[in-house]
């Protein structure tokens, strides 16, 4: 992993911190100071403060210096969504424009894909044709259907070492991560059988799922522990559920992450129950913290876990290419994503294949992971000081969104018109659920590139929001 310069002082400083050496308020050496101490150039100092700030350890003030951040507790509610056990027959249909309906780069806020200015273009381009000129006209013929053999062992190596580890032989390569959900329900349920999901839930798996005639009851998840746990094991006791679908890292909507010990404990309740648990690991890539948070299938040792991940929301929308690790359902599996298309595009494979090869995309991770922790930091800093007493928005770990709580006596049906009249686009919470309990949230997404104008639009829309109390 590449290192930087500054890291020579900014790691003395985070130590200091974590071990209270620093205090909140305490003033930090100059830049003028460090560089003395440590032979470094000014831009490297100030790259060095700048990558603090973002991690929210420092604060800087104007002509004053630099100094500890005061570190606030998060006042995070004690939130715990009553759903009704019930089985649901049919997923409602919700129209696409609430999830993919793009008007300016200043008001929208509702599309978690990379937006144009955060896509590495250059990158990608450069390396297509790179692939295009090496592979020629092999690229016009089927690939494997399962894929290419060398992509699905550089995916399981890149997988290992995050404490990951499966057999090669295991993937399939997909037309993104809806093909992928697909097969792996699929694979383990039959029309008419029930499966469980996270609430909220992304309307897209609602979608696949309705497509497929199951059933669906959903499963609230927390902010603090990341998934209801003990719902989860009376709703399998009291129904025949074949297949849990489920988001540990950087949940879409709520950017929540599970924490481990609530992943050890679902997959215990998977395997006494006999449940597939089917894992998006989609966001995992994007954290903002030291490392990869773990998977679920990470503490599969009994097969239970099928988890599946794609390069949309980390490279580009366009690349529709995705993996899916089947383990023990593998047959069903690779018939499943025969019926859905013989080979993926071999260009897209072959990409995909160069760029984590020549450790191209982890140095794009590394800056657009930076830049979507700043952007998050930005918004918070508006959606908090604009809306109304009592709103709650959710501070993320990773991913792309925030999700919005606003006061029970707020007139949500005055806020969306407001929004909808001024071109302004969230995702409505109603649109994450079968059922009316989010019907006071909303999801904002920080993939766009974040202006001026951007933050103009939240905080006047906070301040409007202020009058439908």
């Amino acid at each position: 992993m590449k290192t930087y310069k500054y890291e020579a002082f900014t790691a003395v400083i985070e130590e200091q911190i974590r071990n209270r050496i620093l205090q909140s308020g305490d003033k930090l050496p100059s830049i003028r100071e460090i560089k003395a101490k440590y032979s470094l150039s000014t831009s490297s100092v100030q790259n060095g403060f700048e990558y603090l700030i973002i991690k929210g350890l420092v604060e800087s003030s104007p002509r004053s210096g630099y100094f500890v951040a005061d570190k606030r507790e998060e006042n995070i509610p004690e939130f715990r969504t009553k759903l009704p056990p019930v089985v649901r027959d049919e997923v409602f249909m919700k129209n696409m424009l609430l999830t993919s309906k793009r008007i300016s780069e200043s008001s929208s806020f509702n599309t978690a894909v990379p937006g144009d200015l955060l896509i590495p273009q250059k990158l990608i381009l450069r390396t297509m044709q790179e692939v295009i000129r090496e592979k020629g006209a092999s690229l016009l013929r089927y690939y494997p259907s399962n894929g290419l053999e060398a992509l699905r062992k550089q995916i399981a190596k890149q997988m290992g070492i995050y404490g990951c580890r499966f057999n090669p032989d295991e993937l399939i390569i997909t037309d993104g991560a809806l093909q992928a959900l697909t097969i792996a329900l699929t694979s383990v349920t039959r029309a008419g059988d029930v499966v469980a999901v996270d609430s909220p839930c992304v309307f897209s798996i609602l979608e696949v799922i309705a497509n497929l005639g199951l059933k669906v009851i959903e499963v609230p998840v927390h902010y603090r522990s990341g998934f209801d746990t003990d719902y989860f094991r009376k709703v399998c006791g009291e129904n025949n559920v074949r297949a849990l679908i489920v988001t540990p890292n950087f949940h879409n909507p709520t950017g929540i992450m599970m924490s481990d010990d609530t992943k050890k404990e679902l997959l215990k309740i998977a395997e006494d129950h006999q449940i597939c648990i089917i894992e998006n690991d989609m966001y995992s890539d994007l954290y903002f913290e030291e490392k990869r948070p773990s998977s679920i299938k990470s503490f599969d040792e009994k097969g239970w876990v099928i988890m599946y991940s794609s390069f949309s929301k980390t490279l580009a929308p366009g690349i529709r290419l995705g993996w899916l690790c089947a383990g023990q359902f593998y047959a069903r599996a690779e018939r499943a994503k025969f019926a859905l298309g013989r080979s993926v595009s071999p260009l897209y494979q072959e990409l995909i294949l160069k760029l984590l090869q020549e450790n191209s995309y982890e140095r794009h991770l590394r800056s657009f992971r930076k830049k979507l922790n700043q952007q998050a930091i930005q918004l918070l800093e508006v959606l908090r000081k604009s809306f109304p007493e009592g709103s709650y928005f959710h501070r993320p770990q990773g991913g792309y969104s925030i999700w919005a709580q606003m006061p029970e006596n707020m007139d949500m049906k005055r806020f969306h018109q407001y929004c909808e009249k001024h071109n302004i686009l969230f995702t409505p919470g109603n649109t994450f659920s079968l059922t009316d309990k989010y019907d006071h949230h909303f999801r904002v997404v920080f993939a766009e590139r974040i202006t001026p104008e951007s933050l103009q639009v939240l905080d006047k829309t906070g301040t409007k929001a202020c009058e439908f109390m």
